[in-house]
């Protein structure tokens, strides 16, 4: 293993190699015995519920209290893993610049709220370590010319060529601040008070280290590393999925392999298909799990258009080479809907219908800068339940949410881990409010919900939410009680129907097979009779003919059949 980290330190440092892996040791060896000793490994029981710490609120009570409280007595067993948002002090980006890594922010609660969330559950922890906040004891140490910071930050000279840097914003790349050594122009990738780290100085790499096991020493089993594609700069290149970058997200997997085993390491980057599965590396040497991005946009296309080309030819290519490798199959978060992910998927006419669409259902629309000067949309910032459904359509409420539900089975039925946003579970809406208060056209999807107002309105049968979560919840509970979902069965992807998406599992042992088939259309559908003998496991009836799907329905079929 050290040999291992050897490799990867000098691919960043070179002749520095050795002395870093030496500190590296030291390191690892004064944390080894405080970790805690654990087995985990992902299984067809888990499910994620993806939340900000202060989703939930009641009264005066502490958020993450409530939010321990809501999963518990709501979710139960159809969730196994909370992937809670960073819940460190900030100063902006809810939650995405962070003042502090090692405390709990005090407006959510404290290091016991985390470890009790955690209690008879798995907990993902955020690392946003490509940048620090402005207002952080780092940052401010650079500015005052505190040598322990001289270097944490990148200073970028004339001599630096940017101009085929990736912007993912429509925001200067650089920043001008005032330090002791004069106005320097630092590197700012997602916004002014969002300082990028200078991974170059080996200091700052040891800190980072230290941040993630501490994380472990709280209570991470599952690491989500933040815009990591973008950590590393070189001139002159896009500085995007650099070798160095690659090269530390690897020597992070030798870390935790030789400390911390159960630690799973997960990787957003929100690219093209291609780029993104790169970070698996080698199949067992980079990161455990990488986000599903094209899912998102390939789902509302299917669900918007009644047709499953396009998602059912994308879907079978994920073939991976590692059973250990996994995919993060989600269709909502707490940023928006990729576009980037999609191109080269879908043409840009069918692009265009999903921008259309946004708009048209009272989205919002994120910018990039491109390296000509104009500007592309990035993102649609909009709640997926709106984007599906026109808000403004005469259509009845349960076909609506048949539609969602829908949009949320075809990432349970795919090989990997299924990742709800909390907003998915309960059906939420455009968050106009949001919107106008703080001018960030994200917080649309980003509203805190009232815990007591949130239980009545499940409570109220027939209503959107209780409609919603009930359909959810049960198929999350019926789906783990099947070992053909495994994320490390074998899958295969079905072309039946241009209406319909079909896959079929197997568990890893090859004892169960499961074939789900989801109507992606408005219209009824009917397939032939090869599937007669077949039990749908949602409902519990044996197939005796052809199989009618009422619009957006849903079938998990077991066994051979006929």
């Amino acid at each position: 293993m050290e040999e291992k980290m050897l490799e990867r330190l000098k691919v960043l440092y070179r002749a520095e190699a050795p002395a870093v892996l030496k500190r590296l040791l030291v390191l690892l060896h004064a944390y080894e015995e405080k970790l805690p000793k654990r087995a985990f490994d992902f299984s067809e029981k888990d499910a994620v519920l993806i939340t900000y710490g202060d989703s939930f609120q009641q009264n005066n009570r502490e958020p993450l209290a409530v939010l321990n409280d809501f999963v518990t007595e709501y979710l139960g067993d159809a969730i196994s893993i909370v992937h809670v948002l960073p819940f460190f002090p900030y100063s902006s980006d809810d939650g995405f610049s962070v003042i502090d890594y090692r405390e709990v922010n005090p407006d959510l609660g404290s290091w016991d709220d985390v470890h009790e969330l955690g209690t008879g559950r798995t907990v993902m922890f955020d690392a946003v370590i490509n940048h620090v906040s402005a207002k952080s004891r780092e940052f401010q140490g650079f500015l005052k010319g505190e040598e322990k910071y001289r270097n944490f930050f990148i200073v970028v000279g004339p001599e630096f060529d940017i101009s085929r840097v990736f912007r993912p914003r429509a925001l200067p790349l650089l920043t001008r601040f005032d330090t002791n050594r004069g106005n320097l122009d630092l590197w700012t990738t997602f916004s002014t008070d969002q300082i990028d780290l200078n991974y170059r100085d080996p200091d700052v790499l040891l800190y980072i280290i230290d941040v993630l096991l501490y994380y472990v020493l709280h209570g991470a089993s599952i690491i989500r590393l933040d815009a990591i594609a973008f950590m590393w700069k070189e001139s002159g290149t896009e500085c995007l999925h650099l070798p160095q970058t690659h090269a530390a997200i690897k020597l992070f997997r030798n870390v935790f392999d030789m400390v911390a085993p159960h630690v799973k390491i997960i990787t957003e980057t929100n690219v093209p298909h291609s780029d993104n599965i790169s970070y698996f590396g080698e199949g067992n040497d980079e990161a455990h799990m990488v986000y599903n991005f094209a899912l998102p946009p390939l789902t509302v296309h299917a669900l918007l258009t009644g047709d499953g080309s396009y998602l059912t030819q994308w879907a079978s290519t994920l073939q991976l080479g590692n059973p250990k490798n996994y995919f993060y199959n989600f269709t909502a978060s707490h940023d928006g809907i990729g576009l980037m992910p999609a191109r080269g998927i879908l043409p840009a006419v069918e692009i265009e219908r999903l921008v259309t669409a946004t708009e048209k259902h009272g989205g919002k629309l994120g910018l990039k800068d491109n390296p000509d000067g104009t500007q592309s949309v990035y993102e649609l910032n909009v709640s997926l339940f709106d984007l599906l459904s026109d808000p403004n359509a005469d259509e009845p409420m349960e076909r609506q949410v048949h539609r969602f539900v829908a949009s949320q089975a075809v990432a349970m039925i795919l090989a990997g881990v299924p990742a709800l946003y909390y907003h998915s579970m309960v059906g939420s809406r455009n968050y106009y409010e949001g919107v106008e208060r703080t001018g960030v056209r994200r917080a649309i999807n980003r509203e805190k919900l009232g815990l007591e107002r949130l239980k009545g309105e499940l409570s109220e049968r027939g209503s959107r939410r209780e409609l919603v979560y009930s359909a959810l919840t049960r198929l999350l509970r019926e789906r783990r009680k099947h070992r053909a979902f495994h994320p490390e069965g074998p899958q295969t992807v079905l072309s039946l129907h241009r209406q319909i998406f079909a896959v079929e599992r197997q568990s890893p042992d090859g004892g169960e097979k499961i074939l789900s088939i989801i109507n992606l259309s408005d219209a009824p559908v009917s397939l032939q009779p090869k599937f007669r003998g077949r039990v749908d496991i949602i409902t519990g009836t044996t197939l005796e003919k052809q199989i009618d799907l009422e619009p957006y329905g849903i079938r998990w079929l077991r066994g051979d059949g006929d």
